[in-house]
């Protein structure tokens, strides 16, 4: 997916002109370049992050997913590629790495939106698509953790086979803590859950999988908690284990750690754009997933309105509307004709399937 005259324009100073400039590379934001790109929009995407998938890509690529319609099981980076497929008819250009700074409303009614990385789009509407805005992990308060990560200890599991036959030390009581226990301890040669206590805020059903490898021998769990890493260069070789009050002591050996203690969620600079905000969330309407501001459109898990569920499920539907209300917006000269891909000879030529 190329964007060579959008590079041409930056070296030479001069703004990107597109139709919709989308912020938030994941799944609701990939889907709306194809609804977009049936009205013959042309999209640009920005994400702060350095690949496309969002917090499917980031977090949990090899998560399964089981809501997805007509798809009894995908993993999280298989639903990327797919969406990234079905998009690939209509090109649009990706900005990776860096993040929407600036909105400015322009004379000719259009958007002029500025990025950490120094580029420059116009376009007559901007989507927010950014999930629940940046997400950055919660770092456990350890000395010299910093020299560890990325080599030995990981917030995300991108690669399961990294951990196969390695001593794998979990921290954490939610979802994630015991999905990845769960997940892993049939491949790590010896797998250790660590949490302050035996209550967990996961899903029942896995607190019970989870005792019962315990039960078996098959995993350690230890209540308490981790207060000092040990190991030579960037490669882990143990962690000190303490209880809450602090009279009992484990030392155990470890060659990866995984910190699982949820995320903290930040807009950035969204959260001076001036839109009507709900607990950092953005309220928009239910006809078209518009803000306060008009032009300016979020779907997914940013936006919030009476009945909201964050379903990736759900930021589809609110892609396929906003796509309608932002045509208009783009074309105005244009009548809108809706159209289904099943019999349009016009959709089919656009997607590349027209006989």
């Amino acid at each position: 997916m190329s964007d060579d005259n959008d590079k041409n324009a930056a070296a030479a100073g001069s703004d990107i002109e597109t139709d919709v400039v989308i912020v938030g590379a994941g799944p609701v934001g990939l889907f709306a370049v194809f609804q977009c790109g049936l009205l013959n929009l042309r999209c640009h995407l920005i994400d702060n992050l350095d690949k496309i998938g969002g917090q499917c890509a980031e977090l949990y690529p090899e998560k399964p997913i089981y809501d997805i319609p007509s798809r009894v099981i995908i993993t999280a980076q298989e639903l990327v590629d797919d969406l990234m497929a079905q998009i690939k008819p209509f090109d649009p250009a990706f900005h990776l790495s860096q993040q929407c700074e600036t909105v400015e409303k322009l004379e000719d009614g259009r958007w002029r939106v500025t990025t950490s990385a120094g580029k420059a789009f116009r376009a007559p509407v901007i989507v927010i698509a950014a999930g629940a805005g940046a997400f950055v992990p919660r770092r456990p308060p350890l000395t010299g953790i910093e020299k560890y990560e990325g080599k030995s200890v990981f917030y995300a599991v991108r690669k399961r086979e990294t951990f196969r036959d390695k001593r794998v030390l979990i921290a954490g009581g939610g979802d994630s803590a015991l999905d990845w226990t769960l997940d892993l301890a049939p491949i790590a040669e010896r797998l250790i859950l660590v949490h302050r206590r035996d209550q967990f805020r996961a899903a029942p059903d896995s607190v019970d999988k989870m005792h019962a490898l315990v039960d078996n021998g098959a995993i350690d769990f230890l209540i308490g908690q981790v207060t000092d890493l040990h190991g030579t260069g960037d490669r882990l070789t143990g962690a000190t284990v303490k209880s809450i009050a602090g009279d009992e002591v484990h030392e155990i050996s470890c060659d990866f750690m995984l910190p699982f203690f949820g995320l903290k969620m930040e807009l950035g600079p969204i959260a001076d754009w001036g839109l009507n905000l709900e607990k950092n969330l953005i309220q928009v309407d239910t006809e078209k997933f518009e803000t306060s501001t008009p032009g300016i459109f979020a779907i997914g898990d940013i936006n919030t309105y009476p009945g909201k569920l964050k379903l990736i499920l759900s930021g589809f539907h609110e892609a396929a509307l906003m796509a309608q209300a932002v045509f208009k917006i783009a074309r105005p000269d244009e009548k809108l004709v809706f159209r289904y891909t099943t019999s349009s000879a016009e959709l089919q030529r656009r997607l590349g399937v027209a006989a």
